[in-house]
């Protein structure tokens, strides 16, 4: 149905700022407001009122120095990390603070020293600052100006650190004071010198194994603080971990989309939140979510470190999205072929799309990190897999080929040896092969990831070869029946635990 300029009045227009809406009905109106400058107009004034709409004007547009940019990883290729080397003026700094102490200083707020703007996000501007009384470096985290006199936005601003507060691990940033009554609400942070990870893989690219080792186990530690008091990240991306200058330690931060569990009370249903190139499958559909979600994108930054770049990666965020949810990565170890079978395996089941494929814990998978970094450092890098073995799917059809061998050879095997009633030695009870119980033990077997499939990997070479020779085979052939009874040893060793 075409809707007409005369019934733009009439256009029940809130159903658009509705959750959970859709229906014909809905996308015709869409597509209508798309080029009515009219409706246009009267969803702005529903949306919010005049005073906001200035607020986010003054701070969103060019009009000062001081400009707020999306996420990086909104755009298609990533740019640097917007935590870094802000170029913001200080002007509109200023506005939200009380006279400097100093005429080198911005200003002060409440009995911190404001130094400088060191980064800029969708929910406020982090500021670095000196605490007096204590004589030592923080940071200050201010809710934006036009998300101040948001209640919600205050509440939920209230709760980030409340909930960083909570988690207390070398880890994760710390929270000094939450001051969320005055105008002005902001957090004081534990102030960490040095880069992000994102600028660091920026200008560095791909990190060494030892380092993405470190860093991912640290990272690893750091959630499984959080989801011990119930917390969910939300956000775990590059540039929310912080790298310290002065030793080898990685930080998480910005809590800012982090709630508990079962807290839904300022998220309504199917709205998104999160960074969409390390967004879980669950996220980008709207989904109940646990801490298996933040254990996705941590696998999505591990990939990031590997490689220089996410795991999926489109020209728009809903295509990115769309990617997360059907389609499945390009193995880590195609693009840098240095990584150890064991880290390209842990990543892709990071990246697993259900829940339940993925580990555990994060507490697991900091174990796992940490235990192929000592190995690493002990005894290098060690054997990887040929090519054709070294991707989980890959090494499923080789090893489903395998079985097949295997279950051909035992058939012709108990097809001989039923029909010629033979046994190598006069006296020697028969020993009869059941291809239907070896072909089953073989496929049950060969679910098994791991050492078993490099084993299988040099008995599948004897299998292959027992299988050729098979078909010409006498019943009377002495070497190629100790040749079945050697593949039937083997295969029996290799079941064992």
């Amino acid at each position: 149905m075409k809707i007409q300029s005369n019934q733009c009045d009439q256009l029940p227009l809130e159903l658009l700022l509705s959750d959970g809406e859709t229906g014909n009905a809905i996308r015709e109106m869409t597509d209508h407001v798309a080029q009515c400058a009219t409706c246009q107009s009267r969803l702005a004034a529903l949306a919010a009122d005049a005073t906001w709409w200035n607020d986010a004007r003054e701070s969103l547009s060019g009009s000062t120095e001081f400009t707020w940019s999306p996420d990086a990883s909104w755009s298609a290729r990533p740019t640097p990390d917007r935590h870094v080397g802000c170029n913001s003026s200080d002007s509109a700094v200023r506005k939200l603070l009380a006279p400097p102490s100093h005429p080198e200083l911005l200003g002060r707020l409440g009995r911190y020293d404001i130094e400088r703007v060191i980064g800029a996000g969708g929910m406020g501007i982090v500021l670095k600052a000196h605490d007096g009384e204590l004589n030592r470096p923080i940071a200050v985290k201010v809710l934006a100006s036009h998300l101040a006199h948001v209640g919600a936005a205050r509440e939920r601003f209230a709760r980030e650190g409340r909930a960083a507060a909570a988690v207390v691990h070398e880890h994760v940033v710390a929270i000094y004071n939450v001051e969320s009554d005055g105008e002005v609400p902001f957090l004081v942070m534990q102030y960490v010198p040095g880069r992000s990870l994102q600028s660091r893989v920026d200008a560095e690219g791909p990190l060494a194994i030892e380092e993405i080792l470190r860093i991912g186990m640290q990272a690893a530690s750091g959630l499984a603080a959080a989801h011990a008091q119930g917390l969910v990240h939300r956000d775990v991306k590059p540039s929310n971990i912080l790298l310290e200058e002065t030793v080898e330690r990685a930080v998480l931060t910005d809590f800012g989309l982090a709630r508990t569990m079962d807290d839904a009370s300022l998220t309504h249903t199917g709205v998104l939140a999160g960074t969409p190139h390390y967004m879980s499958p669950e996220q980008a559909t709207g989904a109940a979510i646990d801490h298996r979600s933040d254990l996705f994108s941590l696998g999505a930054v591990l990939y990031f470190m590997a490689t220089g770049h996410p795991p999926f990666r489109a020209d728009g965020a809903l295509a990115v999205l769309h990617r997360i949810c059907r389609e499945q990565h390009r193995p880590v170890w195609q693009t840098n072929n240095e990584i150890p079978d064991e880290l390209s395996d842990l990543i892709d089941q990071l990246l697993e799309k259900k829940p339940a494929r993925r580990p555990a814990s994060a507490a697991e998978v900091a174990q796992r990190l940490s235990a192929l970094l000592s190995r690493i450092q002990q005894y290098g890098l060690g054997r990887r897999r040929f090519g054709g073995f070294r991707g989980r799917r890959a090494r499923r059809r080789v090893l489903g080929l395998a079985a097949a061998a295997v279950a051909t050879a035992a058939l012709i095997a108990g097809a001989i040896y039923i029909t010629s009633g033979w046994s190598p030695s006069k006296g020697e009870p028969r020993q009869r092969v059941d291809p239907i119980e070896l072909a089953q033990a073989v496929e049950r077997r060969a679910q098994v990831d791991g050492a078993f499939a490099n084993e299988l990997e040099g008995a599948r070479g004897a299998m292959q070869q027992t299988e050729r020779e098979s078909f010409s085979a006498s019943p009377l052939d002495v070497e190629w029946w100790q040749e079945i009874q050697s593949l039937q040893r083997e295969l029996t060793k290799l079941e064992s635990p």
